[in-house]
């Protein structure tokens, strides 16, 4: 009985979206494959297809990743994050939720202005969290976006099973245009598998619980390597043109830091002789800067690939606790 509902439903959902004469993502070419993939998952073919029959596609997601914010120079990408305002909020979310990040602190061993700093750059401390609807964002690109459908199917795919585990209304659940959800803006796949029960509820809830929030957002950091209080990163000056191996070597620390004199690299401060280190540079308005990088800014980029990512965040994370000292000793 409940089965046939479902089906109804999804029936009056998909005549009720989209235009009439619109193509359906049921009858797309890659659309029988993908449905065997999840009836091997324990779903009903017919459940599957309705979910693509009221999937929409929307043109104003394939224009939003065809230009990524992480595409800017970094000197127009900073001020869109690093800036008083996310400061301020930044400085005050951190006060409202001071009992969880010290929870998570303590738990976990990740610094607390870090994540306070990746849910203000994600969605401004949760104030746009994502308007479109993630069936509508992942159908979109998995199957109208090719140069990654493939990882934007398995990202529908993982949706799905999502959507099972954790009771989240399919038809509902808002997200970015990439499909990503919650304060932390987590994709399905990082949400299966990085989510936590902070609150203990029984349920994993990334858009209203600011303890399953914070305490996720500190998993996905703790599982990847978080190394707690350690540096992330620090400038540096170059000289001569060997520093252009390390820029060629990747965001993955990978010399000493006692190497790096070899390359024509200064850090700007002190740093362990063995620490492993990398190297970055940064488009300004009049050229290059330059940073040595540590394990912990390579973390943070495996929540978000972008060097341009990581340095925000780092950057807002060090200014909002520089700030929210400062209103402590004004006190």
């Amino acid at each position: 009985m409940r089965q046939s509902l479902i089906l109804a439903l999804l029936a009056l959902l998909a005549l009720l979206s989209g235009p009439a004469g619109a193509a359906s993502y049921a009858d797309h070419p890659q659309a029988d494959a993908f449905v065997q993939e999840l009836v091997a998952a324990g779903f009903e073919a017919d459940e599957v297809r309705g979910w693509l029959r009221a999937a929409e596609k929307k043109q104003s997601i394939l224009d939003a990743i065809s230009r990524p914010a992480e595409a800017k120079p970094w000197f127009e990408y900073r001020p869109i994050f690093v800036n008083r305002e996310r400061i301020e909020l930044g400085a005050i979310y951190w006060d409202e939720h001071e009992t969880i990040l010290d929870r998570v602190e303590q738990e976990l061993g990740v610094d607390p202005h870090v994540i306070v700093a990746i849910v203000g750059v994600e969605t401004r401390y949760g104030r746009h969290a994502g308007r479109y609807r993630v069936l509508d964002a992942l159908a979109t690109l998995g199957f109208d976006y090719p140069p990654r459908a493939d990882f934007f199917r398995r990202e529908l795919h993982q949706f799905f099973l999502l959507s099972r585990e954790e009771g989240i209304d399919m038809a509902d659940a808002l997200g970015s245009y990439a499909g990503a959800m919650g304060h932390g803006q987590f994709i399905p796949s990082s949400y299966r598998h990085y989510a936590v029960d902070f609150d203990q509820d029984g349920q994993r809830n990334l858009w209203h619980s600011p303890e399953d929030i914070l305490g996720s957002v500190g998993n996905y950091l703790q599982v990847h390597g978080w190394e707690h209080s350690a540096p992330v990163a620090i400038p540096a000056r170059v000289e001569g043109k060997a520093h252009e191996q390390l820029l060629e070597a990747g965001i993955k620390p990978s010399v000493r830091a006692d190497e790096l004199s070899r390359y024509g690299v200064s850090p700007q401060a002190a740093i362990a002789p063995d620490a492993e280190v990398g190297l970055i540079a940064l488009e300004t308005a009049t050229g290059q800067e330059y940073w040595v990088i540590f394990n912990n800014f390579y973390v943070i980029t495996r929540y978000n690939r972008s060097p341009l990512y990581a340095m925000a965040v780092h950057q807002l994370s060090r200014a909002i606790a520089e700030r929210r000292e400062q209103g402590r000793v004004q006190e």
